[in-house]
């Protein structure tokens, strides 16, 4: 190890990185914590990891590489054990030409490379990589061996049939199968930026599956006798009846990984092969309170802009599950934050804490519901509120007469379209002349998945996407071929569309009529709304996205 540091030091004081006397300096310092010379260098503020990243990369010619934006393959991950990544810090990156290519926080620890060599029997070529990014990598694909490892453990040390095993002594939970496989499955799903865990059970298996970038993925299948055990942990973490497997039951677990608290939705349902479970990651630190990074059109912008400063009314964000409705009125309350204003928040559940923004709770098993906390809102001299959902006729009533009572109220609803709104409405027992007066604006929207940025390339229209978008002649548009980034899919992240129709007083007397949801959106038309199919074709026209996309999201069947 001393030539090892010798060369980093050497190294850092010709880049002019550190000096000499801070070199003697520090291997001292380093001799006796028994640290790594560049991180003792970093703990003691001489430099920064990015400068000796910087100084090696340059000084030696090694590549850097960001494995955040690549998608390595589980083969290659294969070539190295999980000890050895995690003993040097490093993981593998691609075989080309009988050359494994590894990246490693010390690209000069050459008794790793050694020993990498040998045991993979391929020559090694290093690249440099932050620490930090090495470590949560190492974590993201050895995850899933590390699962099928705990499911192994399950089975040798309780057989093969079907038994629940719950831990109840913490030094025993700590190290207990179930306990690991569910810690892995979790904290892989948080690292490969998944929405939702399903956790569905077969005849004879149960399968594993993740919801990224709004598509269900399947990671892996295990034995159906581990399932009992599994959901009577989640149970047991989210303060559920283990006992009790003939109904729906639906908690919250917080779960703390990298120093990160995710909130994770839980819900379970009763199926023919036992109880399938769904777990909602809630990751606070990821949202993006910005309405400039969602996708919106300028036109739309200035109309959401325009709706948000009415002094009262109703401002209704509609779509289904999974559609950005919450990052949408959260990106509106950062706008009207303001010390002048007192807002108060009623959510299930609360995803993203504001300062100086009153944010409520519901718990429906102690009777506070979105319509109570609503009332008691109503008591708090609020100047707006901003309710996660409605849910019901009581909800939604009360909404519309704070409304009326000089208030701003936000709030989603689970509608496909912005005239469909009205209709929804009245459905639940609302007056027409209640809503013509007091719903200002209805925003309906999707999530598309963007063309990923690493594979996308130009092709032009055929014949068929021509009829789809309605062109008269050949355009050229993108489409991603699929890499190791986009894991193959062609895409990488999502962006919104919108439908937005602000409420005149044409829309105000065609709902106080009583008027058809088709009638109601041809008169949005006319003053200048925008189809959700129309954004969509947009997004596609301008290289946002796919043809197929636009199919998948906002085409019905029936067309």
């Amino acid at each position: 190890m001393a030539k090892v540091k010798k060369r980093l030091g050497e190294i850092l004081v010709s880049s002019g990185v550190i000096t000499e006397e801070i070199l003697q300096k520090v291997l001292v310092l380093q001799k006796n914590s028994g640290k790594k010379l560049g991180e003792t260098l970093v703990s003691e503020g001489f430099t920064t990891e990015d400068q000796i990243m910087e100084a090696v990369k340059n000084q030696l010619g090694i590549q850097y590489i960001n494995l955040d934006s690549i998608n390595i393959a589980q083969d290659t991950i294969n070539t190295i054990p999980e000890t050895l990544a995690r003993k040097h810090e490093l993981i593998p990156v691609e075989v080309v030409n009988g050359q494994l290519l590894v990246a490693m926080a010390d690209p000069l620890n050459y008794y790793a490379i050694e020993e990498i060599r040998l045991h993979s029997g391929l020559l090694v070529k290093t690249a440099i990589c932050r620490r930090e990014v090495v470590l949560n990598n190492i974590e993201k694909y050895y995850g899933q061996s590390k699962a099928k490892e705990a499911a192994d453990d399950y089975v040798r040390a309780y057989g093969i049939r079907p038994k629940e095993v719950i831990q109840t002594n913490e030094k025993d939970e700590n190290s207990a199968p179930i306990i690991k496989f569910l810690n892995t499955i979790i904290e892989s799903a948080i690292l490969n930026g998944a929405s939702d865990i399903h956790i569905e059970p077969e005849e004879t298996e149960f399968r594993v599956r993740f919801r990224i970038d709004g598509v269900l993925k399947e990671m892996m299948r295990t034995n159906a006798d581990m399932l009992d055990p599994v959901v009577s942990r989640i149970k047991i973490m989210a303060n559920l009846n283990i006992a009790e497997k003939r109904v729906p039951q639906d908690g919250r677990i917080n779960y703390r990984v990298k120093e990160k608290n995710i909130d994770l939705r839980v819900s379970t349902a009763p199926t023919m092969w036992g109880e399938k479970i769904v777990m909602r990651i809630l990751d606070k630190s990821s949202f993006n309170l910005s309405l400039n990074t969602l996708g919106i059109e300028n036109m739309d912008m200035e109309k959401m802009k325009s709706l948000i400063t009415k002094p009262y009314g109703v401002i209704l964000v509609c779509g289904p599950t999974g559609s950005g409705k919450t990052t949408t009125l959260y990106s509106f309350l950062n706008i009207l934050n303001e010390e002048t204003k007192n807002i108060i928040t009623i959510e299930d559940p609360v995803e993203y804490n504001f300062k100086g923004i009153n944010q409520m709770q519901v718990n429906p098993k102690i009777g506070f519901t979105f319509a109570s906390g609503l009332r008691s809102i109503l008591r708090q001299d609020p100047d707006i509120i901003m309710v996660g959902e409605i849910r019901d006729g009581e909800t939604a009533e009360i909404a519309v007469r704070a409304a009326l009572t000089g208030h701003l109220v936000l709030t989603t609803i689970h509608t496909n379209s912005a005239a469909g709104t009205i209709t929804r409405l009245e459905d639940m027992g609302l007056e027409p002349f209640l809503l013509s007066s007091t719903i200002v604006g209805i925003i309906a929207q999707r999530l598309v998945r963007k063309i990923c940025p690493n594979c996308g390339e130009n092709h032009v229209t055929d014949q068929r996407e021509m009829r789809i978008l309605g062109l008269q002649s050949p355009v050229t548009i993108r489409r991603g071929q699929g890499c190791s980034l986009c894991n193959n899919t062609g895409y990488k992240g999502r962006i919104g569309i919108y439908e937005v129709m602000p409420i005149n007083a044409e829309l105000r007397q065609l709902i106080d009529e009583k008027t058809r949801e088709r009638e109601i959106e041809e008169a949005a038309l006319r003053n200048g709304m925008t189809l959700l199919r129309e954004a969509c074709k947009r997004k596609v026209l301008s290289g946002a996205t796919t043809v197929e996309e636009l199919l998948r999201v906002t085409y019905s069947t029936n067309e």
